[in-house]
C-alpha cells in the first residue's frame, strides 16, 4: 500500500447528470469535453479525460482527492459506484469540468500516467432529491484516489 501525498475537497457543479475531470492544459486533450459525453456511464476514460456519471440531474457534489504514491486502498464503506481507469497529464494538474470549467483544479503534483479509483454514494438519494426538492449540495459523494500508474 502507498502512502497519501496529498488530499483535496472540491465542491463540483453537475449538470445534465455529468461531470468531468481532464488535463489542465487544454489544448492538448484530443478530445476535450463535453464532445462525445454520454449519459447513464459512471466512468468513461478518453485520452487525457474522465467523464463523471452522477445519479442526479443539477446539483453540487462533495468531492475528495487523495494521491498517493503507490496504489491506494480503499477503505471499506457503502459504495455505491468503484471504477478505475488509467489518466495522462502532462501538466500534473487537472481541471474540473460541467457547463464550463470551474475555478479549481486538482493538483497531482507530477505530469506522468496515473491510474484512479473512482468511487460514489449517496446516488440513490441525489437521484430523489434532485427530483423531487431541485438542486442539492452535498448529497452524492465521490472519491477520486491518484497513484502512479508504473507504482
Amino acid at each position: 500500500m502507498g502512502n497519501l501525498q496529498r488530499e483535496q475537497e472540491l465542491d463540483v457543479m453537475v449538470t445534465y447528470n455529468n461531470f468531468c475531470i481532464q488535463e489542465s492544459y487544454d489544448t492538448r486533450v484530443p478530445i476535450p469535453y463535453p464532445d462525445g459525453a454520454e449519459g447513464g456511464v459512471f466512468l468513461k476514460a478518453f485520452p487525457m479525460r474522465l467523464d463523471l456519471g452522477s445519479a442526479g440531474h443539477t446539483h453540487r457534489a462533495s468531492v475528495k482527492v487523495e494521491v498517493w504514491d503507490a496504489e491506494a486502498e480503499l477503505k471499506p464503506q457503502a459504495w455505491d459506484e468503484v471504477a478505475e481507469a488509467t489518466l495522462e497529464s502532462v501538466s500534473g494538474e487537472l481541471a474540473v469540468w460541467s457547463m464550463e470549467r470551474a475555478p479549481d483544479v486538482i493538483t497531482l503534483g507530477k505530469p506522468g500516467l496515473w491510474r484512479v479509483r473512482v468511487a460514489a454514494t449517496g446516488r440513490d438519494e441525489v437521484l430523489r432529491q434532485t427530483t423531487d426538492v431541485g438542486p442539492v449540495h452535498g448529497v452524492e459523494r465521490w472519491l477520486f484516489q491518484f497513484w502512479p500508474a508504473e507504482s
